[in-house]
This record gives C-alpha cells, sequence and structure tokens, in this order.
C-alpha cells in the first residue's frame, strides 16, 4: 500500500517547485537600452528569476530523490511482483524521469539565459546593442513538466507499491494428516 504521507510530501515539494517557476516566468530579466554621454549599454532589471529557477530546480531536485529513495530507484531491492502493476511501475519509472530531465534542462536554461547580460558598451553614433533576454515561456515549460514529473513519478510510487506487496506465502505441508 502507498505511503499517503509521502505522497503528500512529494506533492507539497512538487507544488514548491511549480509555484517557483510560475515565479521566475514572471520574474524574468527586462533589457533596456541606456545612453551615457559618449556609449549605449544594455541596462537589465533585477536577476530574481534566476534565483527562483535555481530553488524550483533543488525542490523539483528534493521530490525526485525522496521518491527514488523510498523506491530503491527500482533497480536495488527485491524483485516485484509479475503483472500489470510491475509493467505499469516501470513504464511511469522511465516516463517520469524523462519529463525530469526536460524540467531541468528548461529550468537551467531559463536561469542561465537569465544570469546572462550583454555588457559591451557601443558608441553613440552606431547602431544600438543587442541584449540578451531569456525567451519568454522557458520557465512556464519547465513549471508545465514539474506538474508532469510529479504525477508520473506519484504514479510510478503507486504503482511500485502495489506490485511490490507480496502474497501470502503457501504452505506445502509435506507431512501426513491424520483425520
Amino acid at each position: 500500500m502507498a505511503s499517503t504521507f509521502l505522497l503528500a510530501g512529494v506533492f507539497v515539494l512538487d507544488l514548491i517547485a511549480f509555484a517557483l517557476a510560475v515565479a521566475a516566468e514572471h520574474q524574468r530579466a527586462t533589457a533596456t537600452i541606456a545612453n551615457d554621454r559618449t556609449f549605449q549599454f544594455c541596462s537589465y532589471s533585477s536577476n530574481v528569476a534566476t534565483v527562483l529557477g535555481v530553488v524550483s530546480l533543488l525542490f523539483l531536485v528534493a521530490a525526485q530523490v525522496l521518491i527514488m529513495v523510498v523506491t530503491r530507484c527500482l533497480c536495488c531491492g527485491k524483485a516485484l511482483q509479475p503483472g500489470r502493476r510491475r509493467v505499469w511501475a516501470i513504464v511511469m519509472f522511465i516516463v517520469s524521469w524523462f519529463t525530469f530531465f526536460i524540467a531541468v534542462v528548461c529550468l537551467l536554461a531559463g536561469s542561465a539565459g537569465n544570469a546572462r547580460h550583454t555588457r559591451t558598451p557601443v558608441l553613440l553614433n552606431e547602431t544600438a546593442p543587442h541584449c540578451f533576454t531569456p525567451r519568454r515561456g522557458i520557465f512556464a515549460a519547465g513549471a508545465a513538466f514539474i506538474v508532469f514529473t510529479g504525477i508520473l513519478s506519484s504514479l510510478f510510487y503507486i504503482n511500485y507499491s502495489n506490485a511490490d506487496e507480496s502474497y501470502p506465502p503457501q504452505s506445502r505441508d509435506a507431512g501426513i494428516r491424520m483425520g
């Protein structure tokens, strides 16, 4: 039987990671071209989205590690009972790791892109400098894959728990019964 405390803990960790990723999307760095007496340069807003993206990534990793430690990452420990639950547990394991890696890539790319700033000043008479900002939706995509990862890893844990339940042992009485 699946532990409701574990599922609630994973849900809370994934919910915090999702909220931080959405907040990072709304706090992305914006760039404006500022003028000095002789130079033009890019002026950026705050770097809050970088920190939010990294903290969101840490909460996502904590939720995934929690599930994998409890289930012994599907590869360690005793074998699961054969049947439909074992097949679904293996499928959910693979797909949850796939969505986890996509979420990690989105959050890392968004955080790195948000932290990148163009610092090259350009003379006033030349063309305006190109100010790099992260693409819209990169943190939102990470937030969506956080939700998918949370759902799939919870389904993995439920199917793993149901496939892990052992059937009552059948006793093989070799003795002779009297009466």
